[in-house]
């Protein structure tokens, strides 16, 4: 019986050790900071007239890396650049790639080009029109192509239900650099057909 007891004790007081580490532990780990949560993102100090419609509410955010892509043209009597798509990958906080953006056809306006954004996993996609611009120096870096306020004009879940994007409502393009079209290269009949892929970077900010 005394071995019995003395057995029983320790069993006892093992078990209170073991349940106050693992209070301990538990407290520790909730004191941490915590990752955001993905929908957990602030929307972006933009001009006034890029500012998404009350009632929308920013989700997603990603950084773009890639060009903007330029096609030499006839344009009046002369000849111009003329922009025909962006090439870009998008990036989260944890710098893993998110989303791709290109031109694409929207096939709920009978496959009019339009910019495309799709999802890296899911493969649901958006596209949109810019339906306001901003050059204001106040917020636009000297040399970098505008700032947008665009509106989702078409959407599609992913071949596999995927429908992170689905929903989307506006997209805000800011914090851009670089992508202006060349100032030469496109001067004369010789140059018709040429492309120029100029890089850029941006911060697409996704509504819905």
């Amino acid at each position: 019986m005394k071995v019995s007891n003395v057995l029983g004790k320790r069993t006892t007081r093992d078990i209170l050790v073991i349940a106050t580490a693992a209070a301990l532990v538990l407290a520790f780990v909730v004191a941490l900071p915590q990752p955001a949560q993905a929908d957990q993102v602030t929307p972006p100090s933009v001009p006034a007239n890029l500012q998404a419609p009350e009632g929308n509410k920013v989700f997603l955010m990603g950084h773009a890396t890639g060009t903007q892509n330029y096609i030499c043209l006839p344009a009046g009597s002369g000849f111009g650049w003329t922009f025909f798509g962006p090439q870009a990958t998008l990036f989260n906080e944890a710098n893993e790639q998110s989303i791709t953006h290109f031109l694409s056809p929207n096939p709920l306006e009978s496959n009019t080009p339009r910019a495309t954004w799709q999802h890296s996993k899911d493969t649901s996609s958006v596209w949109a029109v810019a339906i306001g611009s901003s050059t204001d120096p106040n917020f636009v870096a000297s040399g970098a192509i505008p700032w947008l306020l665009l509106e989702v004009v078409g959407s599609q879940a992913g071949p596999t239900g995927g429908v992170r994007l689905v929903g989307t409502t506006y997209i805000q393009r800011v914090n851009t650099t670089g992508g202006v079209a060349p100032s030469i290269g496109c001067a004369g009949i010789n140059d018709v057909g040429k492309r120029a892929l100029v890089p850029y970077t941006a911060d697409y900010f996704l509504y819905r």
